[in-house]
């Protein structure tokens, strides 16, 4: 069979959204404040506070479009809107979607946005909507078997991309100039091999990222070595380097990436088995990933989400499973200041940061 790598790792396929984690989180904010003089945000003493979904699904896509405006993606095709802070959700998931795992989303403005599906062959789809999600186009639907898409990301309103794990030994990549209204596949000729086994992870919307008009990261796992793949030319031509985070395993790998600017990243993740240890599972870069350093100081435990607080060029946030850490200096050291459960985070220009996770969890930071 010819997707033997992606078949062979699929690690965005685990863990799986029945999956349940032993960290205890309180029902109502689990928040634990930041340590004494460790200011972020606009307070000293900011913390997550969940906001009532009213869902049990897993929410693994995020897209924070202020702080009173988010959009959530989860299990079982559901998609969730808030337009008043989190106060009310409104249910709008696609008609007939029930089947699909919705793995990432991204808000092109406070009505528009688009919608990926993940799974083998014609269960990786793409939806747009116009209107808040009052109704839905679905506009790309895969047609190869052997492809597995995995995340999406937009470099503006119009122009974005879509990654599918490797077919035919490499990553394929999906184009689309319309907004997410058409799609293409774009030719492989400049994306290097990828390794035996190697795959993304679908776990928070962030295996694949952009910033400015052109530049795109891929984070990698699965295989020998975590890798990162950096595109300049909106999904092109790539160069490849490797990372320092745990690898060769299926489970192991770079989960998340974040990037401040053209130049400074942030990659995180680790070993996703609550039984296993993550050390080492950070690392930051400030020439646009073609290096890689170790934190200094990483999370204690997996990550798979993370985000840079705007307007800030030292802050940033990471979420996982067991916990949520902050850095206050560019990602070199991160503390843990909340233990609850979370899959992925993203902030708004305004400092509406939000994260969501199981059980319909969805939280905005706050004092």
């Amino acid at each position: 069979m010819a997707a033997g790598p992606a078949a062979v790792a699929r690690p965005m396929n685990t863990p799986t959204d029945t999956t349940s984690y032993p960290t205890p989180y309180a029902a109502s904010s689990a928040t634990t404040h930041a340590p004494a003089g460790e200011s972020w945000s606009t307070t000293p003493h900011a913390g997550w506070r969940l906001k009532g979904s009213g869902s049990t699904a897993r929410f693994r896509g995020l897209a924070a479009v202020s702080r009173t405006t988010a959009w959530a993606a989860g299990t079982a095709g559901t998609v969730l809107r808030t337009h008043d802070g989190g106060k009310h959700w409104s249910n709008i998931s696609p008609p007939g979607a029930g089947a699909l795992e919705f793995r990432d989303i991204e808000a092109l403005d406070a009505r528009r946005a688009v919608v990926l599906a993940i799974g083998e062959g014609a269960a990786s789809r793409v939806f747009r909507t116009d209107d808040a999600g009052a109704t839905w186009t679905e506009s790309f639907r895969n047609p190869d078997p052997r492809a597995f898409y995995d995340c999406l990301t937009f470099f503006d309103r119009r122009h974005g991309i879509a990654l599918s794990d490797p077919v035919d030994g490499k990553y394929r990549i999906l184009s689309t100039g319309d907004g997410g209204r058409s799609w293409r596949v774009l030719p492989s000729d400049g994306m290097p091999p990828a390794q035996q086994g190697e795959a993304a992870f679908a776990a928070s919307g962030q295996c694949l990222v952009s910033s400015d008009s052109r530049d795109a990261w891929i984070a990698t796992g699965g295989a020998a070595t975590a890798r990162v793949l950096h595109t300049a030319d909106r999904g092109r031509t790539w160069s490849v380097t490797d990372t320092p985070l745990p690898a060769g395993d299926p489970a192991r790998g770079v989960f998340a990436l974040a990037v401040r600017d053209r130049s400074h990243a942030l990659a995180v993740g680790g070993d996703y088995r609550a039984d296993q240890p993550s050390p080492h599972a950070a690392a930051v870069s400030s020439d646009a990933g073609a290096t890689w350093t170790p934190a200094a100081e990483p999370p204690k435990a997996y990550r798979s989400g993370a985000v840079w607080l705007p307007h800030s060029r030292r802050l940033a946030l990471t979420v996982g499973p067991s916990g949520s850490d902050l850095t206050l200096d560019g990602g070199r050291t991160w503390h843990t200041f909340d233990n609850g459960s979370y899959d992925t985070v993203d902030c708004a220009p305004d400092l509406g940061c939000w994260a969501a996770g199981e059980r319909g969890r969805i939280a905005r930071l706050e004092p």
